[in-house]
């Protein structure tokens, strides 16, 4: 009886340990083949073009190139396609050791513009900063300075959104503002002023016409940002982000009359 309960614990015992072996070894397998199988699509040209995949080196070095990879991650979030790019735990790890953003979002504070969500982007790739109504002070200054100079981020693009209420503030004028809010919306009241007497909507028209202005400040400030736009170092344009359905639309007074530069424009999307 002795002899027959060893057998059988015996085969029980090798039995779960063989289960536990081929668990243990089976899972990082697994793994592995989950892993290949993602770097062939990744690296497919038929996936690029389907997704839209711009070279991350090649926008890093590129303002106009910066821009398709926007375009393409803003395109993928429309489509209810994103691809979350970036944001395994091995690159978190490396990305403790320095950065390399390849664009600068000047955008506003409001809780439904995310700019790594709106344009299908990962850690590492934006550099965010955010105020109500995109509105930018001496901080907001050094930042975007700090962007270009030292982590040589080359595209800067100052995005506003439909139905910002901090324009809607500047349209409608209100008194007695507490705090600090007034001096916020005073900064926004050039662009209401000038709405209120043009044809179409209101709070629309300002929305653009502050993000216009806002890209000029940027483009006019000393003694950084003046001389590398003009000298075509770097591109500053700016786009508005449209809540109701995901859109962005870059704007065509922006992106006119751009200073001459060596950077190449042709299109990479898909390659």
């Amino acid at each position: 009886m002795k002899s027959k309960f060893n057998t059988i614990f015996g085969i029980a015992f090798f039995a779960c340990v063989n289960v536990a072996f081929s668990q243990k070894i089976s899972i990082p397998q697994k793994q592995d083949v989950v892993r290949s199988k993602n770097d062939l699509k990744y690296s497919s040209p038929q996936w690029r073009k389907d997704n839209y995949i711009v070279n991350r080196d090649s926008a890093f070095a590129n303002p106009y190139y910066a821009i398709q990879k926007l375009r393409g991650g803003n395109r993928r979030f429309v489509e209810g396609r994103s691809i979350y790019p970036r944001q395994d735990a091995a690159l978190i790890k490396k990305l403790a050791d320095g950065q390399s953003p390849f664009a600068l979002i000047v955008g506003c504070s409001d809780s439904r513009v995310s700019a790594e969500i709106l344009f299908d982007q990962g850690f590492g790739d934006l550099f965010v900063t955010r105020t109500a109504g995109q509105v930018m002070t001496d901080a907001s200054y050094g930042t975007i300075e700090y962007a270009d100079l030292m982590l040589k981020t080359k595209l800067i693009v100052v995005l506003g959104h439909t139905n910002c209420g901090a324009v809607k503030a500047a349209v409608e004028h209100p008194e007695n503002l507490p705090g600090h809010i007034s001096q916020l919306i005073h900064s926004i009241k050039r662009a209401a002023d000038t709405a209120s007497v043009m044809k179409g909507n209101v709070l629309d028209n300002a929305i653009r016409l502050n993000v216009i202005n806002q890209v000029e400040e940027l483009r006019n400030l000393d003694p950084v940002l003046k001389k590398n736009y003009n000298d075509g170092k770097i591109l500053i344009v700016g786009a508005v982000y449209d809540l109701q359905n995901g859109k962005v639309t870059y704007l065509d007074e922006t992106l006119k009359n751009l200073p001459k530069s060596s950077y190449s424009q042709r299109k990479i999307e898909g390659l």
